[in-house]
């Protein structure tokens, strides 16, 4: 019974605020006539007719899938080279400079570029850009992660003659896990952002490119629908994370524990 009690209230601070705003925004709304700012009702009622099982085949899948598969580029990327970078002080030191500089480089900026290289059309241009925006935080993080390790323990696992391969997955990997992760959870978000933005260029299908076309033609109701889709889907994607964040990081949340009982 008490696991049920923590569960519920759990899921009661969880979704006591957005309950409070939806119900705020349903009853502030209900005589609005602006037909830019219709009635919560009216978006809902336009949520079947709007979102059908064949626009959400050819319009939300593919540009999940887009994220995913450029999410998935940037994750491998950056951890590779975060680690090869961090490991390495004189090419940390060369390649730091660079890194910071294109750190500070907004990405939806280079949504342009890109497209011009390799075409405004078809996945190319909307996975690398995906890609390299959520590069940078993930890799940055990589860095700072390895950067961090514990310099005692490093000495230990070679003196222990640990192979190559282990060290690197248990102590390299394992000890800057917990770093990596922050620049996972940033990326994604970024990752949500240019997902859209990189459909606003020249595609006729997507999420982005269905609110575009939405606010084009004046179908407010349409268009509000898809922003709510687009808030709901980086709220699952979240909620994903941090799941897949509980279990692989639970050994460095009973360290901090431990840590903190001793």
């Amino acid at each position: 019974m008490s696991v049920l009690r923590n569960v519920a209230g759990h899921a009661l601070r969880l979704l006591a605020l957005p309950v409070v705003l939806v119900a705020a925004w349903w009853v502030l709304s209900a005589d609005n006539t602006d037909v830019f700012w219709p009635s919560l009702e009216t978006i809902v009622k336009a949520f079947p007719d709007t979102w059908t099982p064949d626009r959400i085949q050819h319009d939300i899948v593919p540009s999940v899938v887009r994220l995913a598969i450029g999410y998935g580029i940037a994750l491998v990327a950056g951890v590779l080279l975060g680690v090869a970078i961090g490991l390495n002080r004189t090419l940390r030191a060369f390649l730091e400079p660079t890194l910071e500089f294109f750190r500070a480089v907004p990405p939806p900026v280079l949504v342009p570029i890109i497209a011009l290289f390799s075409g405004y059309t078809g996945w190319t241009a909307k996975i690398v850009t995906i890609a390299l925006g959520c590069l940078w935080p993930i890799l940055l993080n990589a860095v700072e992660g390895v950067r961090g390790l514990d310099e005692v323990l490093v000495d230990t696992a070679r003196s222990y003659r640990m192979s190559r391969r282990t060290r690197f997955v248990q102590v390299v990997l394992r000890g800057s896990s917990p770093q990596v992760a922050a620049g996972a959870r940033q990326a994604l978000s970024i990752g949500v952002i240019l997902m859209v933005i990189s459909e606003l260029f020249g595609a006729n299908r997507g999420l982005g490119a269905s609110i575009v076309q939405f606010q084009r033609s004046f179908a407010m109701p349409e268009m509000w629908t898809g922003i709510i889709l687009l808030g709901l889907l980086g709220f699952v994607l979240s909620m994903i994370f941090r799941v897949v964040e509980h279990y692989t990081l639970a050994w460095y949340r009973g360290l901090r524990q431990a840590d903190r009982g001793a």
